[in-house]
């Protein structure tokens, strides 16, 4: 680990927010970044306690759109993940970019993305994959969103330093579809093809095939699936090539809003149409599309509001956030923020009635809030 870029820089070392940030930085960056991390680290349970407040039980309609669809669907709790390795592409153009101009070499390049790849699978077993618990019968090696990110990271790193947009543009569609057909129409012994389900689908197979007494155990696939991986990189990727470009910040806006409306029809006309459903679990090519969709949605409505508009103080604390995005998304999974927070506050809340709840959550994002807001103040920006 490193100091000055943060761990975005992963993601995003021309985007890393800096105290002292150039006049051309893409601010939204950072802060959808932050923002994604949010609802990973207390988000999720800080709006639920608040909702509670004033309406228990939550509304069945938010309850349901904060947890993730058993199979098929997609709910917004849903997004984060593949929001996730969105940014990640999103920040690609301008870190490959910075680097050449500073020099470096292909080969340099190939070298570091290696390096982060497996740093960042080392790191997923730490948080998910029972690492730390040295013990081969706990091991999981592929089952964390670190990890898909470092799968898409890395085809996505190898393939921009090779092709140009267009080619990075029939790649995305050749997994895509590549994707498609193989699930679709690769026959399974004993089910024949185009079986979708959650414990019999061919990405399924490929996983036990590959990974045999390591998988996770759930429903969801990593092996296979790396492909729309990949690809949900690759849309970040479009999203940098357009922030990067020479168009005006409007229509920078309208282009993001038209990317993003094509892939949610796109998406949904693959699902309903070709009947190829939305499924995360499997990371189905239609559910790829409808998830950049909304990511595209999301990075236009931000760069639209900070870097066009100019509103900027309502975004800082998720600036603060990106800035150090894999420190707390490991920091949350390993420390006992809740925990804490319960001792610091738990007193209080236990005379507050229905609002105890939403104090106790608040607390627990207000301590690693502060350590990241520490860092930030004092340039120190975590990174592998």
């Amino acid at each position: 680990m490193a100091n000055e870029l943060s761990a975005s820089d992963i993601h995003s070392p021309e985007t890393a927010s800096h105290v002292d940030q150039p006049v051309d930085r893409v601010v939204a960056i950072d802060a959808l970044r932050g923002f994604d991390m949010f609802w990973i680290a207390g988000g999720r349970e800080l709006v639920l306690a608040a909702v509670a407040i004033f309406k228990s039980p939550v509304p069945s309609w938010l309850d349901n759109q904060l947890e993730h669809r058993s199979w098929e669907g997609f709910s917004a709790w849903d997004l984060i993940m593949p929001l996730f390795l969105f940014i990640v592409g999103t920040a690609m153009p301008f870190s490959f970019s910075r680097r050449l101009e500073q020099g470096a070499s292909k080969s340099q390049l190939y070298a570091k993305i290696i390096r982060r790849t497996i740093l960042l699978f080392i790191l997923g077993m730490v948080v998910q994959g029972n690492l730390l618990d040295f013990k081969l019968s706990t091991l999981h090696v592929y089952a964390n969103t670190l990890q898909a990110i470092a799968a898409g990271y890395l085809i996505a790193g190898f393939v921009m330093l090779n092709v140009g947009v267009i080619g990075q543009f029939l790649f995305t569609v050749l997994m895509l579809v590549g994707f498609w057909a193989l699930l679709m129409y690769f026959p399974l012994i004993g089910h024949g093809a185009g079986v979708l389900e959650p414990r019999v689908n061919v990405a399924m197979a490929v996983d036990e095939f590959v990974l045999g007494r390591f998988r996770d155990g759930t429903s969801y696939t990593w092996v296979l699936s790396s492909m729309t991986f990949a690809a949900s990189v690759f849309f970040g990727v479009f999203g940098g090539h357009v922030l990067r470009s020479r168009l005006g910040p409007w229509t920078r806006v309208a282009v993001l809003t038209f990317f993003g409306l094509l892939c949610l029809a796109t998406g949904w006309i693959w699902s309903e149409w070709l009947h190829f459903p939305i499924i995360k679990h499997i990371w189905t090519s239609s559910m790829t599309l409808w998830a950049a969709g909304w990511s595209y949605l999301l990075l236009a409505l931000f760069y639209l509001l900070i870097d066009v508009l100019g509103l900027r103080r309502w975004a800082f604390p998720f600036v603060v956030t990106g800035a150090n995005a894999l420190t707390i998304y490991v920091a949350w999974h390993l420390l006992p923020f809740e925990e804490v927070a319960k001792h610091l506050s738990g007193g209080l809340a236990a005379h507050l009635g229905s609002v105890g709840g939403f104090v106790v959550t608040l607390t627990a994002i207000l301590l690693w809030w502060f350590v990241l807001y520490d860092l930030y103040r004092r340039r120190v920006f975590l990174r592998i």
